[in-house]
């Protein structure tokens, strides 16, 4: 199976100066747990994760204070959508992270996370364990 077949085509894009809140608010309603951070004069693609906003929150900081650009992670790994899913979870794994941005041709056209490989696999792993 490819990343193609387990994305989610569904990406939330936020811009820079969004609030943690803001980003958080936005995750929650669209029910993802990363979102695309567009910043035109950064020159790049980023991601904030709700791993990121749960370490801001912890540290104490203010949620409606902070920034996405400042919880940005900006050396994203992307993935492309003909990559198995083999491909994707050893990129995750090694890069100890659990989402990837899938870009086609440059375009951004995806996210895969650790949860759609695993709800790819499962079903198949289901099947082949079933007792007789």
């Amino acid at each position: 199976m490819l990343v193609r077949d387990a994305m989610s085509t569904v990406v939330l894009t936020i811009g820079p100066q969004h609030t943690l809140r803001q980003a958080a608010a936005l995750m929650a309603a669209r029910r993802v747990g990363a979102a695309v951070v567009h910043d035109p004069d950064a020159g790049g693609i980023g991601i904030l994760t709700e791993r990121d906003i749960l370490n801001s929150v912890g540290l104490g900081q203010n949620p409606d204070a902070e920034r996405a650009h400042d919880h940005t992670t900006t050396d994203v790994v992307f993935a492309a959508p003909a990559w198995t899913l083999e491909e994707a979870a050893r990129a995750m794994a090694h890069g100890g992270f659990r989402h990837l941005v899938v870009l086609d041709r440059g375009e951004i056209t995806g996210v895969v996370s650790v949860r759609d490989i695993i709800r790819c696999w499962a079903p198949a792993r289901q099947h082949a364990h079933v007792p007789a």
